[in-house]
């Protein structure tokens, strides 16, 4: 083996799928775009897959048709590091047709799921304080979109 990529179905959008994904995330690229065939199950010179990166990780869109959907059942954590990158990054995602969900949890305009989350979660989630990571819990599932400032008060019982 030499590798793993994540392949998201779309219905005919995996190619702006791919240029809004490499918009929204930095150290992020559009590698390649192939077409069908003359023969292919789709309009030929239509895009059937584009190879992309997102924050240096590969991924695959594959323009397969509408047989299948994204569903909740699989998304994407995105590790924040300050409140103005989710506020970033959970705007962009929401945006011309996205979702906000609760606890960090939102989809965007072509229905994938993602995690917009405070890269030190985890520590506020199960940190040494053991009344605190409850009540860090409490408040974030009370949240939309996460508010940093309001975990960490909640975690120190402010």
């Amino acid at each position: 083996m030499n590798g793993i990529t994540t392949c998201l179905w779309f219905d005919g959008q995996g190619h702006d799928a791919a240029e809004f994904y490499v918009s929204v995330f930095p150290n992020s690229r559009i590698v390649s775009v192939s077409h069908y065939p003359e023969d292919g199950q789709r309009p030929p010179g239509s895009v059937l897959t584009v190879d992309f990166e997102i924050l240096g990780r590969p991924f695959l869109a594959l323009n397969g048709g509408p047989e299948f959907r994204h569903s909740e059942a699989v998304s994407f954590q995105v590790f924040c590091d300050d409140q103005d990158e989710i506020d970033r990054v959970w705007d962009a995602l929401t945006s011309d047709g996205g979702e906000e969900s609760m606890c960090g949890w939102c989809k965007d305009r072509f229905g994938v799921s993602w995690q917009v989350l405070p890269a030190d979660l985890g520590a506020l989630l199960s940190g040494d304080d053991p009344e605190g990571a409850p009540r860090a819990w409490g408040a974030m599932m009370q949240m939309r979109k996460l508010d940093i400032d309001g975990l960490k008060r909640a975690y120190a019982g402010e």
